[in-house]
């Protein structure tokens, strides 16, 4: 298999475990978003943020593996 290939077949399981904890994030915040003001606010402010970072990741992976091409 091309060098290339390994690589691009590597970002795209990479890019799918992030966007599978990104969803996997967001039901957690919705959970504890839920519980109303019983909510750990510091938990809810660390997935968030942990949330954010990923949607960062993903991102820049997905600008790697689909760049944009301006004819």
């Amino acid at each position: 298999m091309d060098r290339k290939m390994e690589e691009t077949e590597i970002l795209r399981v990479e890019l799918e475990v992030l966007k599978r904890e990104h969803r996997d994030l967001d039901a957690s915040v919705h959970a504890l978003q839920e519980r109303g003001p019983a909510a750990d606010v510091l938990t809810l402010q660390r997935l968030k943020r942990r949330k954010l970072a990923l949607k960062d990741r993903i991102a820049a992976l997905e600008d790697r593996l689909f760049p944009d091409i301006i004819a």
